[in-house]
């Protein structure tokens, strides 16, 4: 019988934050759920947040999929982890290989197997499971595994950048087969069934993730790169590690951001924040031309630096001490002109597409946790059989010699997906939080904490609230939301305002779990479809 419906939201509606000694929150409710169902089986935080993000593979394929990258944050109730579990380059990648293969690009490939890194998110899971998870490796599969094989309702927000996607990926044969089987996407509501993708999970529970990086589906990933030209070995694969990494961070006014350090950009939030410390925000209105004047020259400057000199670790030319340093950041302010917007430059100090999830328990743990394809379903490669669609982190590269981000074997690339933490002065946490959306990442972490830092928004109204974003040509996005005349003060002060859609997946999505006395207070993104579950 046909739906008597249609998916379009005509009304603005609003979400109540969701207060809980135990907390999940995500970008699709059946994930949440999952999540959910391990707290009450008698898990913690990272069995929740394993859970959800398998399931996320299966309900979110437009954002994720077992072949993502991945990074978190967590508080195990006595100290902060950070973990990089995002892949490296095929040994094969040398700037020679990609000029003699693509002789007329200027930047790496943006689609198809030499847009492929080693796919990290599976060691993710491993290694947070085997180091602080109390459940069984096998049962935070059994959400997802149940969503692929029994089918799942699409819900609309996926069903829509679904249709968008399958435009850009009908070249792709792989994407194709598996996500177009009919010819057609799925609508909204209608239910999906992924057999091979429920089998690959169950072969990743099995062996404890060890198929993936060293058995039959690392030899299937291998033998499929083979077959279409990829550089991807079995020795590739096998040489794949997460590394506990710790975190990077800046104190703004009486709180820390912390983020991953390179090669994620969390630097552009802390380069930003840095130096807006300089700056009195609070006293402007909040919204106001003068207040998100300042956050957007901060954020053009953030960039500036980010885009020059963030890269593997291994392989940065200034160190990031000296990119945090106050005594440049506030060299860097003075660059901020109050009325007249710029086209900014990197400074030089002085040597010296996504899934956003967060959960919380009653023992004190949360976890800060995130993986990604990139751009939507990533590369457009999925290997026959399995469901396993393979991220495009390796477009991050560049091709410009000596830069520390210039593409080589084994090596990590610029990364856009970042998790965020938020502690006082102390490192005693406060709020594991992350707004997914590629370059929009840093800026809305940005974002977050000045609207509840500064403005004093609980954590439903901060991602509730209209947001800005600085464009890779330092063009503005403003939401619909911000008051005309505002857009129009900025438009006057020489910023290039962008069009917005009243639909744009370009803003993000936010996961935040506030950490109070007696529970957490959690708040999810009305722009995607989930939303924070707890009890």
């Amino acid at each position: 019988m046909p739906q008597p419906f249609n998916y379009q939201f005509p009304y603005s509606s609003q979400r109540m934050p969701v207060m809980a000694k135990n907390v999940v929150a995500t970008s699709q409710p059946l994930a949440a759920q999952a999540g959910l169902t391990m707290l009450q089986a008698g898990g913690n935080a990272v069995d929740a947040a394993i859970a959800a993000a398998i399931a996320l593979t299966v309900v979110e394929p437009t954002s994720n999929g077992i072949g993502s990258d991945g990074f978190c944050i967590l508080w195990d109730g006595k100290e902060l982890h950070g973990l990089n579990a995002s892949g490296r380059s095929p040994a094969a990648w040398t700037p020679d290989y990609f000029a003699r293969k693509y002789p007329s690009l200027s930047t790496l490939p943006v689609r198809g197997w030499d847009s492929v890194t080693v796919p990290g998110a599976v060691s993710q899971w491993m290694e947070l499971s085997t180091r602080f998870g109390k459940l069984p490796f096998e049962k935070l599969f059994e959400p997802a595994i149940g969503y692929g094989r029994d089918g799942h309702m699409v819900s609309p927000i996926t069903a829509v950048s679904w249709a968008r996607q399958a435009e850009m990926l009908k070249d792709q044969p792989d994407f194709v087969r598996d996500f177009t089987p009919e010819g057609r996407v799925p609508r909204a509501g209608e239910k999906w069934i992924l057999k091979g993708q429920a089998e690959t999970l169950e072969q990743i529970a099995a062996s404890k993730g060890e198929s993936f990086y060293r058995g039959a589906l690392a030899e299937k990933i291998a033998a499929h790169a083979k077959n279409q030209g990829g550089a991807m070995t079995a020795q590739d694969m096998a040489g794949h590690r997460a590394d506990w990494v710790g975190t990077i961070h800046i104190d703004y006014r009486n709180v820390r951001l912390h983020e991953i350090p390179p090669n994620g950009q969390g630097l552009a939030a802390l380069l930003a924040l840095g130096m807006l410390e300089n700056f009195d925000l609070p006293s402007y209105p909040v919204d106001s031309v003068d207040s998100v004047h300042l956050q957007l020259e901060a954020m053009k400057l953030a960039f500036a630096d980010a885009h020059r000199y963030v890269a593997d670790s291994a392989f940065m030319d200034v160190p990031i001490s000296a990119l945090l340093d106050k005594r440049y950041l506030a060299e860097r302010a003075k660059l901020i002109r109050k009325e007249v917007a710029s086209s900014p430059v990197f400074g030089i100090p002085k040597h010296g597409g996504t899934v956003y999830l967060t959960a919380a328990d009653a023992s004190g743990m949360m976890i800060s946790f995130i993986q990604s394809n990139y751009m939507g379903f990533g590369s457009g490669v999925v290997v026959p059989g399995t469901g396993i669609s393979l991220q495009n982190r390796g477009h991050g590269f560049n091709l410009t010699p000596g830069h520390p981000n210039q593409v080589a074997p084994n090596k990590r690339p610029f990364q856009t997906i970042i998790p965020g933490f938020l502690t006082d002065h102390q490192n005693k946490p406060l709020m594991s939080f992350g707004v997914m959306g590629g370059h929009m990442q840093p800026q809305g972490h940005a974002q977050m904490v000045i609207r509840m830092i500064d403005y004093g928004q609980n954590p439903q109204a901060a991602s509730d609230a209209p947001r800005w974003i600085v464009n890779p040509d330092f063009s503005v996005g403003l939401e619909p939301g911000f008051n005309p005349s505002a857009v129009e003060a900025l438009a006057k002060r020489g910023h290039k305002i962008a069009a917005a859609e009243a639909v744009n997946f370009a803003f993000g999505g936010a996961q935040l779990i506030w950490r109070g006395e007696d529970g957490y207070i959690a708040g999810s993104d009305h722009r995607k479809d989930g939303g924070a579950v707890g009890y």
